[in-house]
């Protein structure tokens, strides 16, 4: 029969695989995150300079006026579908990292 301080001792145990798990999805998940808003950023900027240049080059202001709207709804439509990506990436994180814990959740709920 295991004494108080084995049982304390090998709760601890598993408590900190536990939490260490949790800590390593945690992690991952916010590698990718930052990886996406990178990529997005760059993205961004890419866009937004060929927008610059091409604007230097038009003489008409209607031109301007369209080719700024057509651009304006581009990154719109690019933010919009960035932003249900980092809901998706960040509900993720949360399920990931709550994971680990559904075991220990379970066996104090019983």
């Amino acid at each position: 029969m295991a004494t108080p301080f084995e049982t304390l001792n090998e709760s601890s145990k598993e408590f900190a695989n536990t939490a260490m798990k949790s800590v390593s999805a945690l992690t991952h998940g916010l590698h990718t995150i930052a990886n996406e808003a990178a990529d997005y950023s760059k993205k961004s900027f890419e866009e937004s300079s060929v927008l610059i240049e091409k604007l230097a080059t038009i003489k008409s202001p209607e031109q301007i006026f369209e080719t700024h709207s057509v651009f304006s709804k581009k990154a719109y439509e690019a933010f919009v579908a960035q932003a249900t990506k980092f809901g998706e990436l960040y509900a993720d994180l949360a399920k990931e990292a709550y994971k680990p814990y559904e075991a220990a959740v379970a066996k104090v709920t019983k």
